[in-house]
């Protein structure tokens, strides 16, 4: 039987605000490992057993983040699934078992998240191959972590009968008080909620036709014409906006009959807070977490992530400091839910920090904001080898560039020339114009905007490579 991952790459992840952004979610970061994002890990850690390439469900918006990370480990050839909008699990899944069922199999799909943490891979694989046969026989299999404390922040499974590696599920529980998750802990009958399931696709797709057919019904429509665009696949946008938004537990596993859980106990977390990060951390003597240039002195249990500069911290207990080039959030542990909060708060004022680093990473490379005025703004903008920008104008900003480091070919209304280091070239609005790195080395130069709208919109694209238009 053919086993294929399917990876759910959507959310937002603002309670790790400042790092976790809309355009740059936990997911394609480095939480853990310097070398490896959380959706790399999660992948690679399927590797040593004997399944199917994974295909990954992702916001058009972080497409490019996805094949790019994707491509770093080895995986050129995966399908990334792209949402016109993100409308929870229940529909993503969907999406995936009916895109499977195209190529004429019904394979069993894992599916997982791609911002959780398992540190024991080999249990983790043990828990798969039980789950198998289960699955074969048409079960919908959910995998139930074994608790090691009272906690409030995850739903729970109570565990009903003993069938073969698992259990029937009894019933799915809300997020309980601490008095109530202290007795679900006592009575070991119940498990945390992982949001991990495995199934057949026509299984899932059964169930979806007989619980919540309305979004099988917009899912069916959304896919039955699909459009390839190298490793992304697209459905039909405007069916897909008319499915309802709703979670797997809530439209299927709750109703079913044939939900059953397979307890895994490999030292999982979701990393759905700075806290919890903090407790999955290897930590120092006096409890304390560091990462990038910081200084603690006389300090403990508090976790400390420098991002762009020195950050020191004295004389402090159980707090949360972190720092970007735009943003810094100082937290109580135990407070760190509220970081939800901060950001609903920059949303409602028009502010961009919630959305956005200060570096914005592009097809092409990144730009970073360094200054910005009332009518002016400047940025330096890396350039990868090979890499070009799209063919566009504007019409309320003129730019000047200057190359700081290696060759870029510029397209400037009529003509197209060569500048190397320390040269420039002015640029008027309303000029068609290109920006190409035709070098083997990263091409480096600073932009100045100036204008009276100096926003991201005013660009009006006329070719693109990476399919922007």
């Amino acid at each position: 039987m053919t086993i294929l991952p399917i990876i759910m790459a959507g959310g937002s992840g603002t309670r790790l605000w400042p790092l976790s952004r809309t355009q740059y979610p936990k997911q394609f970061l480095p939480l853990l490992n310097d070398q490896k994002t959380m959706l790399q890990l999660t992948i690679t850690r399927l590797q040593g057993s004997s399944i199917q390439e994974p295909m990954v469900i992702c916001s058009e918006d972080h497409r490019f983040l996805a094949a790019e990370q994707l491509r770093q480990i080895g995986y050129k050839n995966s399908n990334i699934v792209l949402e016109p909008e993100g409308k929870n699990t229940a529909p993503a899944i969907a999406l995936a078992a009916l895109i499977a069922a195209q190529d004429n199999n019904d394979p069993i799909l894992l599916v997982l998240s791609a911002d959780h943490l398992i540190k024991d891979t080999e249990i983790f694989h043990q828990s798969i191959q039980a789950a198998i046969p289960l699955a074969e026989q048409g079960k919908l299999v959910t995998f139930g972590i074994v608790p090691t404390h009272a906690e409030t922040g995850y739903g729970y499974i109570e565990q009903g009968q003993a069938i073969e590696s698992g259990f029937i599920v009894s019933r799915f529980v809300e997020k309980p008080n601490f008095e109530t998750a202290q007795q679900y802990l006592e009575s070991q009958k119940y498990l945390w909620n992982s949001g991990m399931f495995m199934f057949k696709a026509s299984r899932y797709l059964q169930e979806l036709e007989k619980f919540s057919p309305t979004i099988l019904q917009a899912c069916s429509k959304a896919t039955q014409n699909l459009s390839m665009d190298d490793v992304f696949v697209r459905v039909i946008t405007e069916e897909f906006l008319q499915c309802p938004s709703d979670s797997v537990d809530y439209a299927v596993m709750e109703k079913t009959q044939d939900a059953v859980v397979v307890p895994l106990n490999a030292q999982w977390s979701d990393i759905g807070s700075w806290s919890a990060l903090w407790d999955v951390s290897e930590q120092d003597r006096q409890g304390n977490v560091v990462h990038g240039d910081v200084l603690v002195e006389n300090s403990q249990n508090i976790l400390v992530h420098a991002n762009s500069r020195l950050v020191s911290v004295v004389g402090a207990e159980n707090l949360i400091v972190v720092e970007t080039k735009d943003a810094v959030l100082v937290v109580n542990k135990d407070h760190v839910q509220d970081v939800k909060k901060v950001v609903e708060h920059l949303k409602n004022n028009h502010r961009t920090e919630h959305f956005n680093h200060r570096e914005v990473l592009r097809p092409w490379g990144m730009y970073d904001s360094i200054d910005q005025g009332e009518r002016y703004q400047v940025k330096r903008i890396t350039v990868k080898p090979g890499a070009k920008l799209s063919v566009q104008m504007h019409y309320h900003r003129a730019e000047h560039w200057i190359v700081v480091s290696g060759t870029a070919r510029i397209t400037n209304g009529e003509k197209t020339f060569l500048l190397t280091e320390n040269q420039s070239t002015y640029i008027p609005s309303g000029e068609v114009h290109a920006l190409e790195n035709p070098g083997k080395i990263p091409l480096e130069l600073i932009e100045v905007q100036s204008g009276a709208y100096l926003g991201e919109d005013d660009i009006v694209r006329f070719e693109d490579k990476y399919g922007r238009i």
